[in-house]
């Protein structure tokens, strides 16, 4: 596994609210960061990585290129422009956000692309994002399974997505999971909170305890020194066969991102 299992998302964060979110995960033991350049935030977690006593080559930090930058002449220069911002000389991983089939994205072509920003020196691997089965095919057979370290998929017990993780993991592609918690909506199921009684434990870590047992990875985020410190608790929670058969049957396809235009057709 390339991708570290628990890293800090920073999605709808911005300003000090992600430079404090940041520093305090750093604090707390995170070593891995999830940005992109969508998010606004690249300059603000660039600044509080500086900031940090954390040493940069301690770190594993991902962005993801916006659809505006898919162009060949566009996409390099964009990403340089985010390595300008996180204030690196490269990143850990490059994903591409969307596959944006109704924009008439060329896959082939973009992750060509993306593969030559890897042969730069810009981004030490690459990845994919929220690629559907067809579409992570079209990619591996652009550039090879080897060159794509993952697929970064809304995941959670309320979208458990199993054809789709089962897919990418025959392909030995890192699944990362986000919306682990489905935006909080799982915090009061009524299941995940007796499992969590069982384990002394809180819902929230329940999800991505179960997440992680599946053998993906996770990045949730918290502006919140306690939730943060809470989550990363959730890699000690062993849950167990019938633990994990209850959470199998929460499934209901409850999908929280799906951008018009953006999206794939889902598996």
């Amino acid at each position: 596994m390339i991708v570290p299992k628990f890293g800090v998302g920073t999605f709808r964060l911005s300003g000090q609210t992600v430079i404090d979110s940041v520093k305090n995960a750093l604090s707390a033991g995170y070593r891995a960061i999830d940005t992109a350049q969508i998010y606004g935030n690249e300059a603000e977690v660039g600044q509080a990585i500086a900031e940090s006593p954390v040493q940069r080559s301690e770190l594993f930090l991902t962005t993801k290129i916006w659809v505006d930058h898919y162009a060949p002449d566009r996409l390099i220069p964009s990403l340089k422009n985010s390595l300008s911002q996180l204030r690196t000389d490269a990143v850990d991983l490059t994903l591409i956000h969307w596959p944006a089939p109704q924009m008439n994205v060329d896959i082939p072509e973009l992750m060509q692309t993306l593969l030559e920003a890897k042969k730069q020196g810009l981004t030490q691997h690459i990845g994919i994002s929220n690629f559907n089965i067809a579409l992570t095919q079209q990619a591996i057979d652009s550039i090879g399974a080897e060159h794509i370290v993952a697929n970064q998929i809304e995941l959670s017990p309320y979208l458990q997505n199993e054809k789709l993780a089962d897919f990418l993991q025959a392909q030995n592609i890192d699944v990362t999971s986000y919306m682990t918690l489905a935006y909080g909506k799982v915090l009061n199921d009524p299941l995940l909170m007796q499992i969590a009684q069982q384990h002394h434990a809180s819902a929230a870590q329940i999800a991505l305890a179960w997440a992680l047992q599946k053998g993906y990875s996770v990045i949730p985020s918290s502006t919140k020194i306690e939730h943060l410190t809470a989550n990363l608790r959730a890699q000690d929670i062993q849950l167990s066969s019938e633990d994990m058969l209850a959470i199998a049957g929460l499934e209901r396809n409850g999908r929280e991102v799906d951008p018009e235009n953006l999206a794939p057709e889902w598996d």
